[in-house]
């Protein structure tokens, strides 16, 4: 029998990667899909996604924030039985039957959702009071506009580089192997992570971190979703690449301010599990994308 490619988002029951079933979604006091709260006759136009690998903690701190914002918010427990069992009301969970990648999750949670918009968000992004309704509008009046991404600021209040330039095969050298003690990226690669560009209106992004961001449906559809492939790492990059070869837009909208609690894989140990695994990740994105190889610095 003929296997559906995983990376496409399909309404109305989720696929994982490797096709692999998600279970039914549990719905915890009340189906806000159906309901469509606060919407004119009940449409639904922003759907959540949340990825829990357990997270609790992080999920009980960003929930109740981000649930107000949105018509429908699904959890997708990575593993069944990791999902918290205290989640706010209103909040669906999707099990996966097996573990997946982030990518695979995100398309498992599209799958079950049914808005125009779909916010893919990790638990422990904390959104600002009108974040998403800044992203929604934003995407409202800029048609071409497939992915919006908002300002990011550690928890202390300190702001965060996740508006950055494509990955370069020179860059990513440095950054993967010895050579960054010589050239420590944050320092010499200013403008790969935009260091010194802090715009206060929004502007057009090559590429924004993956851990909240609003995408239409429609470019989600075109592009055929996230490519489940990537097990961690790049898999944002590669989407608003796909993105930007088909014509959507990728904007950064900086009057939406998300709290996240990040910490980038660079300069620990150069075989680290993590370390090994982005420069899987780099290396899957480049051989999608041979063209990149051109782009040296």
């Amino acid at each position: 029998m003929r296997r559906r490619d995983p990376q496409r988002p399909r309404r109305p029951r989720p696929l994982g990667a490797r096709g692999t079933r998600a279970r039914a979604a549990l719905q915890l006091g009340g189906d806000r899909a159906q309901d469509g709260r606060g919407l004119p006759g009940g449409a639904v136009t922003v759907s959540a996604v949340v990825v829990s690998h357990g997270h609790a903690g992080e999920l009980e701190r960003s929930l109740p924030l981000l649930l107000p914002q949105v018509d429908e918010l699904v959890v997708v427990a990575n593993v069944p039985g990791s999902a918290p069992v205290a989640l706010p009301e209103g909040v669906r969970v999707v099990e996966n039957e097996g573990p997946l990648s982030f990518a695979a999750n995100a398309n498992v949670g599209a799958a079950a959702t049914s808005g125009d918009y779909v916010l893919v968000a990790n638990p422990d992004a904390v959104p600002e009071p009108d974040a998403v309704r800044i992203l929604r509008e934003f995407l409202d009046t800029h048609p071409r506009a497939g992915v919006a991404g908002p300002q990011m600021r550690y928890f202390d209040g300190s702001w965060q580089a996740s508006r950055r330039s494509f990955p370069t095969i020179g860059a990513t050298l440095v950054r993967r192997t010895p050579l960054r003690l010589l050239f420590p990226p944050l320092r010499h690669q200013r403008g790969h992570y935009l260091l010194d560009d802090r715009p206060a209106e929004p502007v057009q992004a090559d590429t924004m971190l993956g851990a909240f961001l609003l995408l239409r449906r429609a470019m989600l559809d075109e592009i055929g979703g996230w490519d489940g492939g990537f097990r961690m790492y790049c898999e944002d990059i590669d989407l608003n690449y796909r993105a930007a070869k088909a014509g959507w837009e990728r904007w950064y909208v900086p009057a939406a301010v998300v709290r996240h609690d990040y910490a980038a894989v660079i300069d620990k140990t150069f075989l680290s599990r993590h370390t090994i695994w982005h420069a899987k990740a780099m290396f899957r994105f480049l051989r999608k994308h041979p063209e990149r190889l051109l782009a040296w610095r």
